[in-house]
């Protein structure tokens, strides 16, 4: 016979669920005729390349500030309190500090303590790798009840004078509350996971100082490298092709095909890279979410914001089957599939 604790495995249910979401970003708005007055651009050089009119910037807040916003709406959402969370995940480049990381900040923020908390480092794809890290935990721990949150404050690693990325990002945060039961009929099914990456193209994308490789010393003058730099170009070929390449595997993978797909999702970070997606999945414009019109790319928090607005706002119903995918530094890139 199987150990009791192998018998408990071997009975696990693979039912993961969406329980709650919520998103958060600062009040302050720097549109591109803003950005006209930092940097050598123009709003209409911004908007046809990028499809981006304004995005949100913190004014004295921190990436556990949002945070802490977007995951107490996405606990209001699920009808949960703080203290039923058994696991606090995360997804962040641009965390308050190093140590500690941010869940725990955020953990110390909620007023919870005892429970397990870490960071996921993947960039823009945090948040998706984060679901994935979540449902390994639920199949170990049905019970478990976990907070998976995208926080960034990526204008703390732009530099300003650098007209080619700073147009792009913007703060903000968002949250959901995955468990492995539902409660109610609003919940989404988060049917499955896939994520990847590819290291030997990842210097295609980087934020290179402060980390040991690039160390800082005291009285050092900050250079470019402590900010994103980017290949726009290559980030845009492997966006592109990998977002659909992985979202065909994953449709394939359950039996369905493109026309099953009420709603894509992709990563918020450029109009361009989001048609061209829809575009290479045979899915219409009508069926595809955007709102990197008024957001920016927010790097791991862009699918928290993105799921928790479009459900918000209707553009997600009951019923239907969503196709979300994403891709950042790393390389990494990731899908996954909800059943509302």
């Amino acid at each position: 016979m199987l150990p009791a604790r192998k018998q408990e495995l071997a009975k696990m249910s693979n039912n993961v669920y969406i329980r709650g979401l919520g998103h958060h970003v600062p009040e302050k708005i720097l549109t591109n005729r803003d950005l006209e007055k930092i940097v050598d651009t123009n709003d209409d050089w911004i908007t046809s390349r990028t499809g981006i009119s304004s995005r949100h910037i913190v004014d004295g807040q921190t990436c556990v500030d949002l945070a802490y916003e977007s995951s107490m709406k996405a606990l209001q959402n699920a009808g949960m309190e703080p203290d039923e969370l058994t696991h606090i995940l995360v997804a962040t480049f641009t965390g308050d500090m190093p140590v500690p990381a941010t869940a725990c900040l955020l953990m110390e923020r909620m007023g919870i303590r005892n429970k397990a908390a870490m960071d996921v480092a993947a960039a823009c794809s945090g948040f998706v790798y984060g679901l994935e890290v979540a449902r390994a935990l639920i199949a170990l721990h049905p019970d478990a009840k976990i907070l998976v949150c995208g926080s960034e404050i990526v204008t703390s690693r732009v530099n300003w004078e650098d007209r080619s990325t700073c147009v792009l990002f913007g703060d903000g945060a968002g949250a959901a509350v995955v468990t492995g039961e539902k409660n109610g009929d609003k919940n989404g099914e988060l049917l499955d996971v896939m994520v990847s990456a590819d290291g030997g193209i990842g210097m295609a994308l980087t934020v290179k100082g402060g980390g040991s490789a690039a160390s800082y010393s005291l009285g050092e003058k900050v250079g470019d490298e402590y900010f994103i730099q980017m290949q726009g170009r290559e980030i845009y070929k492997h966006a592109v092709r990998n977002m659909s390449s992985i979202c065909k595997k994953l449709l394939e993978r359950h039996g369905y095909t493109s026309e099953d797909v009420d709603v894509l999702l992709p990563h918020q970070a450029n109009q361009r890279i989001i048609e061209a997606v829809g575009k290479k999945l045979s899915i219409p414009v009508e069926r595809v979410f955007a709102n990197v019109d008024r957001f920016g790319n927010t790097s791991a928090a862009s699918i928290p914001i993105a799921l928790s607005e479009a459900r918000e706002n209707g553009f997600i119903k009951d019923g239907n089957l969503v196709l979300v995918t994403t891709f950042g530094g790393g390389l990494t890139w990731g899908a996954s599939l909800i059943q509302y």
